[in-house]
This record gives structure tokens, C-alpha cells and sequence, in this order.
């Protein structure tokens, strides 16, 4: 049995919901976030070294423990795919586009956004008061002279190559959208990805609309990247 080790409001809805795509026995042990921090409990240090989620375990593997979104992902689709859906075959073009974007969603798509997000709190951060305005302008400054255009330039550069292809790695979907759809999420969330960005904005709802994706928020719960 494979158990998602899962923090709301997280990257591992989308493990949640590959699993569901996968159509794969699954159990889910919850783990809520500090109300005030917003970081994972404690108890996660226990699964793994570093307490962060997502994180699953597979019983059917020998207790494995797999750690970070694209190598769980890769791990799930290598190990339980057994029609091979989720992946193009390896040494095809299609395949390099399935690997970059597996590996672009956390590599640079989630940088600027996670800068944005710390960069944000310091500006509503507690701090004596002759202190806010200085960081309040650091803050806007900092976002406005680079955070924010790289935010944009990967915007353009995700919509100009949707325009090739329904999917990220070709004309249905693989392992590389549902990776690619925290980013996208998170940037709609917080990012300014508005309706600006169409084939962007399409390729979200394509997967709000997927039965798998459906029933990940069912078994998941609530997922709200705003919180």
C-alpha cells in the first residue's frame, strides 16, 4: 500500500490526484499546517529528514520512502504505469518535452513565485514601526525591478508553448502537467497568470475538469493556495 504523506495545501495534492489518474490503492495520513507559520508539523521529521511534504511510503516496495514532487511522480509513473499513459516513450521527442517540463516546474517556474510569497510576508510581517516603511520599500522594489518580470517572462514563455501542443508534452496528458500544475495554480493564486495568458489559463481548467483531479479534492480536502 502506497501512503501519501499529506500536508494541506500542498504539493501533494498533485500526488494525490497522479494516483488517481493511475487508478492505484492508496492511504492518506494528514498533516495540518501551523496556523500561524503555515509550516508543516513536526511529526513529519519522522517520515523524512527534512519534515516537508509531500513524502509517501510504499509497502509494496519495501517501506521505500520517496521525497520531492518530481521524483515521486517519476517514481509512481516507473513503478505502477502499467499501460504507459502518463509518459512518452523514452527517446522521443515528445519525451525530452515530458522531462524538461517535469523538472522546469520546480526548478524555475516555483523560484520568483516562492520569492514573491516570502517578499509579500515581510511586508505584512510584525516589526517596530519605524522599521515597516523600510522594508515595505525594499520589499515593492524588489518585486517590481525583478521578481514580477520573472514571473512574466515565464509566463509568455509557458503560453508561446502551449501554443504547440494541447499538453506540456504533447496531445494528452502526462506525468509533466501534473507537476506543472502547482506552478501554474500558485501563479494564478498569487502570480498575476489572469486571462492574459489563455492557452495557460485553458490548460487549468482542462485539469480542474478531469474526473482524477476531482476526486483528489475529494479525498484530499480543502486546497486553497491562497491561505
Amino acid at each position: 500500500m502506497i501512503t501519501v504523506h499529506h500536508l494541506n495545501n500542498s504539493r501533494s495534492h498533485r500526488v494525490i490526484w497522479l494516483l488517481e489518474e493511475l487508478g492505484v490503492d492508496y492511504e492518506i495520513k494528514r498533516y495540518e499546517r501551523d496556523a500561524k507559520t503555515m509550516l508543516a508539523p513536526k511529526a513529519l521529521l519522522k517520515v523524512h529528514p527534512l519534515g516537508k511534504s509531500p513524502v509517501i511510503t510504499d509497502d509494496a516496495h519495501g517501506g521505500v520512502t520517496v521525497a520531492e514532487s518530481g521524483a515521486i511522480i517519476e517514481y509512481l509513473i516507473d513503478n505502477y504505469d502499467i499501460e504507459s499513459k502518463l509518459a512518452p516513450p523514452v527517446g522521443t521527442p515528445t519525451r525530452l518535452r515530458y522531462t524538461y517540463w517535469l523538472h522546469f516546474a520546480e526548478g524555475s517556474a516555483m523560484s520568483p513565485l516562492l520569492m514573491k510569497l516570502v517578499f509579500n510576508h515581510i511586508e505584512k510581517a510584525p516589526m517596530p514601526f519605524f522599521a515597516k516603511p523600510i522594508a515595505k520599500a525594499i520589499s515593492k522594489k524588489t518585486k517590481a525591478s525583478f521578481i514580477d518580470p520573472q514571473i512574466k517572462a515565464h509566463l509568455e514563455f509557458i503560453e508561446a508553448e502551449l501554443h504547440k501542443s494541447t499538453w506540456f508534452a504533447g496531445g494528452r496528458l502526462t506525468g509533466a502537467d501534473i507537476q506543472m500544475s502547482f506552478p501554474l495554480e500558485a501563479a494564478a493564486a498569487r502570480g498575476g497568470l489572469d486571462d492574459s495568458y489563455p492557452k495557460i489559463m485553458a490548460f487549468l481548467k482542462r485539469i480542474h475538469d478531469r474526473a482524477g483531479y476531482k476526486r483528489a479534492l475529494e479525498r484530499g480536502g480543502e486546497y486553497n493556495l491562497l491561505s
